[in-house]
């Protein structure tokens, strides 16, 4: 079932578009509500929380823009707005944008459209899809390792997380950690972050007196997390020394502290992880081949954030929620060209470069829009360069119309009424302009070769 939360708001005065949008609603599993007016969606959402509005702008009462700036102007947070309308205005809609609307759709449209929308703008999804809070993504990739994860919870199999720098190894381990028992201890540590004698006497303790500075005993992680879980992050930058005495506490079950003579019992359910090729560090006889076999009974790899694009937008929506949240501010949102920007970018530190790009420009940014600009401190590229150094005044106008065109169809899903209304031009326009600069949809330009 859908949170409250999770509620849509539907303001559609027209019976046809309306029934045709519960309809659909219903049939997604959606839950929603469903007003004709703008004074009683006022009310219902001064009253309720929704997760996201869906308002037409010609209403019997009140504009959805006239509804929308009452709403601002009262302050608090708001659900994002999604405008539909027949009589689109380039200006209202660049108006709206700029005041914060998450998006403004043309009529006709694809109901589908307006769902992905949704989806994306929310953390409303349907019973079928439903996901935690603590979901991993909505591509496949994260929804197959979320699918294995509570059958290997109920084990106490050691697991191996493979993954680069920044992929989510740690919250991937700390899902696992939570399927098992939440009243259970969570342990971790950076084995590449501290020496090698540190890294002893972090893992299995010390005894007073055990060297300089040991002014009384301590428990090490491997005690502290006896019942529970020890997670040990980058296991590949251990040394040969340690790896040793790692194979000894996890074979045995037992540990001796650090200049202490009796063995103490540990029960733990060990996790690692690494951004390193343990097979390869194996052969080449770097990493103990014994120790990855025990660390390697059951393993999980985490693709990079590359190769899982559907994943991009979905989790910087949840890093706005959180933003917002620590702020106490309004949730900001993300022109399309934003968007566009963050899937197209290659994030080469994956999804911890993600969650600096949003913090960094939720913080510097004071409007309610992020644009490419806000998100990185690079300059954008142009959108269009000419095809050599010296070309003709014409002919650079015409490629950086043709790369305009194409990406504001692509962003539309090629929806030509969509297209046209977003770019100000009438739709036999735009055909015009299509077909004079050779611009046709990938499918279709196949077809034709």
């Amino acid at each position: 079932m859908n949170t409250p939360q999770c509620r849509l708001c539907l303001i559609e005065d027209d019976e046809v578009m309306g029934g045709a949008l519960t309809l659909r609603f219903e049939l997604e599993g959606y839950a929603f509500d469903w007003f004709k007016t703008a004074r009683e969606a006022l009310a219902a959402l001064k009253k309720r929380r929704y997760g996201a509005v869906i308002s037409d702008i010609r209403l019997p009462d009140l504009s959805g823009e006239a509804l929308y700036t009452r709403l601002l102007d009262e302050g608090g947070a708001l659900p994002p707005f999604i405008f539909v309308t027949g009589f689109g205005a380039v200006d209202q809609a660049v108006r709206l944008i700029k005041l914060g609307a998450a998006d403004y759709l043309l009529k006709p449209f694809e109901p589908d459209a307006l769902l992905a929308k949704v989806r994306l703008l929310t953390a409303c999804t349907a019973p079928g899809q439903q996901m935690a809070a603590d979901g991993l993504g909505v591509s496949p990739a994260m929804r197959a390792l979320e699918e294995m994860l509570p059958r290997i919870a109920g084990s106490q199999a050691s697991v191996l997380i493979t993954g680069e720098s920044g992929v989510g190894k740690e919250r991937l381990a700390r899902k696992l950690h939570r399927l098992a028992g939440e009243d259970r201890p969570f342990v971790a540590v950076n084995c590449g972050a501290l020496t090698e004698s540190l890294l002893e006497a972090e893992l299995f303790g010390f005894e007073k007196g055990a060297f300089t500075g040991a002014v009384k005993a301590k428990r090490g992680l491997f005690e502290q997390a006896h019942g529970g879980t020890l997670f040990l992050d980058e296991i590949g930058e251990t040394s040969p020394a340690m790896q040793v005495k790692l194979l000894r506490a996890i074979q045995e079950r037992e540990i001796v502290r650090v200049g202490g003579e009796t063995a103490t019992a540990v029960d733990i359910r060990l996790i690692a992880a690494t951004n390193q090729d343990l097979r390869a560090l194996t052969e080449q006889g770097q990493f103990r081949e014994d120790l990855y076999y025990r660390l390697n009974v059951i393993q999980l790899k985490v693709p990079p954030l590359r190769e899982r694009r559907e994943d991009i937008l979905w989790l910087a929506g949840r890093l706005l929620d959180a933003q917002a949240e620590e702020q106490g501010s309004r949730r900001k949102l993300l022109s399309p060209a934003a968007e566009q920007a963050l899937t197209e970018y290659p994030w080469p530190g994956n999804v911890r470069e993600l969650k600096h790009t949003i913090e960094r420009a939720c913080i510097l940014t004071d409007g309610p829009m992020l644009t490419p600009e806000d998100l990185f401190e690079e300059t954008i590229r142009p959108i269009c360069s000419p095809k050599v150094p010296e070309c003709r005044l014409s002919d650079y106008l015409a490629e950086c119309e043709r790369t305009y065109i194409s990406r504001a169809l692509e962003s539309r899903s090629w929806q030509i009424q969509e297209t046209a209304g977003l770019l100000g031009i009438s739709r036999k326009n735009l055909w015009e302009k299509m077909k004079r600069l050779g611009i046709r949809r990938g499918d279709e330009a196949e077809e034709a070769d």
